[in-house]
């Protein structure tokens, strides 16, 4: 007779975090009966919610050099995101924790390395820590990296095992569909600018998808570009004020030509409502 698999405690609560449901995740936290294990995975999960939502001095204020491995490296993520100035010495930490042999394996700590070094576009770096695999986690980490790489042949591969281990798993189907979202629809894109002229369509596409594999640079040339065809399209202004917002540049200029030549735009829009509520909780405080 089979023996009925142990209750998976932590089920929801990961859930709520992978599908961004960050203040749910933390809300529903509170579980009985939990491991030692899942109760350190549990809080792993809700100070991670926590950074999400950018409360990263309540993460390092809370925990403490007597924390475990896992605790301490969600603490060095958030040191890491709070003060991008000075990230040197964070990052140097997070090294020499992972070149310890007691502690070099932990899967979380090499999760966060993988988070950290793909926020410094370090991906060669990043892969070190994370493509052993280990966890259904890094997994979709090496998906993301290797989306970013360009090298969707390894995402692919990274994808064919997370199905092998659980197809249903819901980090499964979210890479499915960042892989779909950012590979199909790029190539798509490719194979018409290489068999019709290049169009401002074509180029907004393309730019589109760089956006959303975080190839912020790439997607400002493309739309450089097409805006050198177009200096009115509504699309190319749109995409590079988000593209500029990603960058850390100004695109005042680029709104103020949108807002002239496209006042109904969706975008102008949403940027005159929030100006407007801006205003309004200055007067109220005034």
């Amino acid at each position: 007779m089979a023996v009925a698999a142990a209750p998976d405690h932590l089920f929801h609560l990961r859930n709520n975090f992978y599908l961004g449901s960050f203040q749910a995740a933390i809300n529903n936290s509170d579980l009985p009966n939990l491991s030692p294990d899942d109760a350190v995975e549990r809080d792993c999960l809700v100070y991670r919610s926590y950074i999400a939502l950018g409360s990263y001095q309540l993460v390092i204020n809370e925990i403490d050099s007597a924390a475990a491995t896992p605790l301490q490296a969600v603490k060095l993520l958030a040191l890491y995101l709070s003060n991008p100035h000075d990230k040197e010495s964070t990052i140097a930490s997070l090294k020499e924790w992972l070149a310890d042999p007691a502690i070099g394996s932990n899967a979380v700590l090499r999760l966060i390395a993988g988070i950290v070094f793909m926020h410094e576009e370090d991906y060669i770096e990043a892969l070190k820590h994370t493509n052993a695999g280990g966890t259904m986690e890094l997994h979709a980490l090496n998906v993301q990296i290797f989306i970013k790489m360009h090298r969707s042949d390894y995402a692919e591969r990274q994808l064919r095992v997370m199905q092998q281990i659980d197809e249903d798993h819901t980090l499964t189907q979210l890479a499915n569909a960042w892989l779909n979202l950012a590979v199909e629809a790029y190539l798509i894109f490719q194979d018409f600018s290489e068999k019709y002229p290049m169009t401002g369509l074509i180029l907004n596409g393309k730019a589109v998808c760089c956006i959303h594999m975080g190839n912020f640079d790439e997607a400002e040339t493309l739309l450089l570009e097409a805006l050198n065809k177009d200096a009115k399209d509504p699309e190319t202004l749109a995409n590079l004020v988000v593209c500029g917002l990603h960058l850390g540049k100004s695109s005042s200029r680029y709104l103020s030509q949108l807002k002239l030549t496209h006042p109904e735009h969706i975008l102008v829009k949403r940027a005159s409502s929030a100006e407007d509520s801006f205003e309004r909780a200055v007067q109220s405080v005034a």
